[in-house]
């Protein structure tokens, strides 16, 4: 009895956080260790079924990097990158969009399906979702010219918003196209964190490889603003490969998104554990302190 009273205890901690996000949008960039291991792929497939099925709207923006570079492999195609991104000539970039919308995007589609989602696999091609032009700045404004990547123009809704509205879980590969129909690569945090601002998220949540961002003791960081993750990255404490995810949680915060988390991925059903408990997991990005 007393187990099922504790079990009846975390469904009521719950309760208002359902209340505060039911009909609201929740954005989750999906990539890391959680895309590889089969046990915490399916344990994020359930996480996000069970927040449509209590009314929210999630969408799934997903990575692929490992997978890119394996069928690059196949095909004796060499893997080059700058500052973090893959320099994607037209051959990578065929096998890149071959890769993260065929193989990938229905991977997830079908995982989600299996637990009773209505999910629906689409790129930034489908419906004009996202427009682009070629990137040529790094982070750091300065010149770049890595091929066919692109840097985001514009964000089109119209295909999200009738998606989540009518019960599907819109899955987003992050292929973009120009004004002449040519196709891009771009970084999935950079459209997840596009993504969240445009469709006005109440939640953007990046799973990561990593428990959150640390302190220069090692000490996980819980709440910050944007100005004090600028003077984090300013003076060293944040650095590296997690620069960039900073840097997307900055621009979705400044954007408008409410919240944006970086979670561990690693942990069986993070999402859950972030949103419907009352200490959460990971680093939180709110404007106000």
């Amino acid at each position: 009895m007393q187990e099922l009273i504790k079990k009846a205890g975390i469904l009521i901690e719950a309760l208002p956080y359902i209340q505060k996000l039911y009909n609201k949008t929740v954005v989750i960039k999906y990539g890391g260790n959680a895309m590889i291991n089969e046990e915490l792929k399916h344990s994020v497939m359930e996480d996000v079924t069970l927040l449509k099925y209590v009314g929210m709207h999630p969408v799934v923006v997903h990575g692929g990097g490992p997978d890119i570079s394996a069928a690059l492999k196949t095909y004796q195609i060499e893997s080059k990158f700058v500052g973090g991104l893959r320099v994607t000539d037209a051959q990578t970039m065929a096998v890149a969009q071959m890769v993260l919308v065929g193989k990938t995007n229905k991977e997830i589609v079908s995982l989600l399906n299996q637990y009773g989602g209505k999910a629906v696999g689409i790129s930034g091609i489908d419906g004009h979702l996202i427009e682009c032009e070629p990137l040529d700045a790094d982070g750091d404004g300065n010149p770049v010219d890595l091929g066919y990547v692109g840097k985001i123009v514009k964000i089109n809704t119209e295909l999200l918003t009738k998606l989540t509205n009518d019960e599907f879980i819109p899955v987003v590969a992050p292929i973009g196209m120009d004004k002449q129909g040519q196709s891009y690569n771009i970084n999935a945090d950079t459209v997840a964190g596009a993504i969240a601002a445009a469709v006005e998220a109440e939640k953007l949540m990046f799973l990561t490889d990593v428990e959150g961002v640390k302190d220069k003791e090692g000490n996980i960081i819980y709440a910050m603003t944007p100005e004090k993750a600028c003077d984090l990255i300013e003076d060293g404490t944040i650095s590296g490969g997690m620069i960039p995810k900073v840097r997307g949680c900055i621009e979705a915060v400044n954007e408008g998104v409410k919240r944006v988390h970086i979670i561990d991925g690693r942990i069986l059903h993070s999402i859950l554990l972030e949103i419907f408990t009352d200490t959460g997991i990971g680093s939180m990005f709110t404007k106000e302190s």
